[in-house]
């Protein structure tokens, strides 16, 4: 699946567009040849003087540009300028195999080195015969390093390319031939050997895409033709047979089968599938046959945007990237301006051997490379991202994945996420004389206009005891406490505690009533006459609603302690009674009750203040403001809703608590790769640095120090991928 030309506008703040004829545009380029961020700061420079380019952004992993301009550019034209900075834009999906030239030279370069290597060990005469071999070297691997180190002082900026060109042109100017071959085939070797893990982790991602099938057989006109997905409009019938991947998303018109939706949600158990029930694209039909009609186009589906939210979550850099980026930024050139001091000061200033001091000026040079540091993070990240995507967790960007890690708090919303969500009316009080039927039917009759949780299990009870009624007249509901209405000319209301404390209905026998089902950890609804003009109003009735906690809540909470969450707090707009009972049951550390949406948004701000940050659970619809709130907002269950994807940080694609441990878990291993991979690739560079100046390091081992760092730091990163659960 290529998203070429999915014109998705990204969140990123767009600069303003010069006044142009057409209206703004992004192309989405892919490429061969996009490894390591020199690569993306050339192709940035190469776009930079093109008028109306408005934005470039360019993600490593997904060898993706996505160039933003005001519609007067032609594609070819950036096309062209694109393939000057050395990066070529491969039309189709973007990876054309990976070119043998690179492979070939370096085989050449280090075949050639070990070669003049043993020469000079065997003492062959004459000398220059070592030499060439080296010369070969040189030359076989600076085709690949030369050009680029070209574009780049063309454009005026220092890339490590240069430096290695310096080195090189300096090792053999002062007659170490030798090392000048090592630092060559060196260097691309491990530009070559870190294209190929970048590979790695973009396989990862290529892995997703080939979840959906690129064919559907649609029923056209009676018929059962194969066409491609993509030209499946929405609202067509699709054919699935058993054992054959789910082409769209749609829901099931006839046929029963179980369906396996790891893909997608990461649970391993098939799902039983009939009439009226979703299937998402790139899940597995079990052994029956389904008819769908689909309801999302091909590049609409939840599949699809998945993949889009693991490529955008790319580019959407990490703390710790931003960090080393500004960090690269400075380094280099501080280090080439000392590399320049060091070659010149000591002979000049106290006559000390000129070849000796421009040999620790070189290494130097090879030291100031910071490929390690910046691919530390970026590989990291995404591998990080791949492996909780694998899991049906999605993460909206390194900084979130960054942040799951050091979450310190969690606050939870109650229904649905503790509790299962599907309230059932348990107990019904008579207060006065009215029957307990008669309170139902009043209930009901109200409540049958509203969609929440509680009053649609009072509808519910109604209908299977058989009670009729008729909605009422006059509905209006009162956020965060209830509801009211006229029934056959009279006013009643139902609803909470804290609704019948304002209608001033409440007596002492009714709040001892009303605690007592509290404490079993009950919501309560009170049904009444309103008060209006001479009737003074009173209840009549008392609907008690249990709602069941979730069979692995308690346990989910537990391993939520267990990966590093010093308090989990749970937020209800129910009593604060029935809130803390289940609390207690589930093994929350708090409970708040009686809050209304902003209270919940202020809970979550008092959260963030204490703990520094603070994570919020959400089914993603009600909790949108608090999810916003949090640090990281997590909705649950979100395979079947657009809503929680779009609004939260972290999207669970199943409705399991559990997986927010997880989540945790490989957050915290992530953040914490991140801080090593940094940690080292500077601790071996200061190393470096000071043996450099010291005079106790070569050339060559000073290269491969910088390969070896940069590879031991991207093999690291790798060893996420293959996290399976603990």
């Amino acid at each position: 699946m290529s998203t070429d030309h999915d014109h998705h506008h990204h969140d990123d703040p767009e600069p303003a567009a010069a006044p142009a004829p057409d209206a703004p545009a992004n192309e989405i380029f892919r490429f061969t040849g996009m490894d390591c961020s020199e690569e993306v700061a050339a192709i940035e420079r190469a776009l930079e003087p093109l008028d109306g380019v408005l934005g470039i952004r360019a993600e490593i992993v997904s060898s993706k540009v996505t160039v933003y301009h005001d519609g007067s550019l032609q594609r070819a034209e950036i096309t062209t300028a694109i393939n000057r900075s050395g990066v070529t834009v491969s039309e189709g999906d973007g990876e054309a195999g990976r070119p043998m030239l690179p492979t070939i030279l370096v085989g050449v370069s280090g075949t050639a080195t070990g070669l003049g290597l043993l020469l000079q060990w065997l003492d062959v005469e004459p000398g220059w015969i070592s030499d060439a071999a080296f010369f070969v070297a040189i030359v076989a691997g600076g085709w690949l390093i030369l050009p680029k180190a070209v574009r780049s002082l063309r454009s005026l900026s220092l890339d490590m390319n240069v430096l290695m060109t310096v080195a090189v042109v300096g090792a053999v100017a002062i007659g170490e031939h030798a090392e000048g071959a090592a630092v060559v085939f060196l260097f691309a070797l491990s530009e070559l050997l870190e294209s190929w893990s970048v590979g790695r982790a973009r396989q990862a991602i290529r892995a997703l895409m080939k979840l959906a099938p690129e064919t559907a057989l649609v029923k056209r006109d009676g018929a059962v033709t194969e066409v491609e997905a993509a030209t499946v409009e929405v609202g067509e019938t699709v054919l699935v047979k058993s054992g054959q991947r789910v082409p769209l998303d749609g829901k099931v018109t006839s046929g029963d089968s179980a369906i396996d939706q790891s893909p997608i949600t990461g649970e391993s158990m098939p799902v039983e599938k009939s009439v009226g029930d979703t299937v998402f694209a790139g899940t597995i039909n079990g052994d029956g046959s389904l008819e769908i009609e689909t309801t999302k186009a091909a590049n609409d589906t939840t599949l699809s945007r998945i993949i889009q939210m693991v490529e955008d979550a790319q580019s959407s850099k990490a703390p710790a990237q931003r960090f080393v980026d500004a960090f690269a930024k400075i380094y280099t050139p501080a280090v080439m301006v000392l590399a320049l001091v060091l070659a010149v000061a000591p002979p000049l200033l106290f006559g000390q051997p000129w070849m000796d001091w421009i040999y620790r000026a070189l290494v130097l040079l090879v030291i100031a490379c910071p490929c390690a540091l910046v691919i530390a993070t970026p590989v990291s990240v995404v591998s990080g991202l791949t492996a909780l995507a694998r899991r049906g967790v999605l993460v909206k960007g390194g900084a979130y994945l960054e942040a799951l890690g050091s979450l310190k708090s969690l606050a939870l919303d109650k229904t649905g996420t503790i509790t299962e969500g599907k309230p059932k009316v348990v107990e019904i009080q008579r207060v006065t004389d009215a029957s307990a039927k008669e309170v139902l039917r009043i209930a009901a009759a109200i409540d049958t206009h509203s969609t929440h949780p509680l009053a649609q299990a009072i509808v519910r009870h109604a209908e299977k005891k058989g009670i009729s009624f008729s909605p009422c007249d006059d509905y209006q509901g009162v956020k965060g406490r209830g509801a009211e209405g006229r029934i056959d000319g009279h006013a009643y209301f139902v609803g909470n505690h804290r609704f019948a404390h304002e209608l001033a209905v409440c007596s002492e026998e009714l709040e001892a009533r009303l605690a007592k089902i509290e404490e079993a950890a009950r919501s309560v609804v009170v049904v009444g006459h309103k008060p209006h003009d001479d009737c003074k109003g009173e209840v009549i009735g008392v609907l008690a609603i249990a709602d069941t906690i979730r069979p692995g809540a308690k346990a989910a909470i537990q391993q939520m302690h267990e990966a590093g969450l010093q308090k989990v707090v749970m937020l209800s707009g129910d009593n604060t009674k029935t809130a803390q009972a289940i609390a207690r049951e589930a093994g929350i550390d708090e409970a708040y009750g009686d809050l209304l949406p902003e209270d919940k948004i202020e809970r979550v701000k008092a959260m963030a203040k204490e703990f520094g940050s603070v994570g919020m659970i959400g089914d993603g619809v009600n909790d949108a403001p608090a999810l916003a709130a949090a640090t990281v907002g997590i909705a649950m269950g979100a395979a079947g809703t657009d809503t929680a994807i779009e609004t939260a940080d972290i999207a669970l694609m199943r409705d399991d608590l559990s997986m927010v441990a997880e989540a945790i878990r490989l957050g915290r291993r992530t953040l914490n790769m991140i801080r090593f991979n940094i940690a080292f690739a500077l601790g071996i560079k200061a190393i470096f640095l000071v043996l450099a100046v010291l005079g106790m390091t070569s050339l060559w081992l000073a290269i491969l120090a910088d390969t070896g760092a940069t590879l031991l730091v991207i093999a690291n990163s790798l060893r996420l991928l293959r996290t399976t659960r603990k």
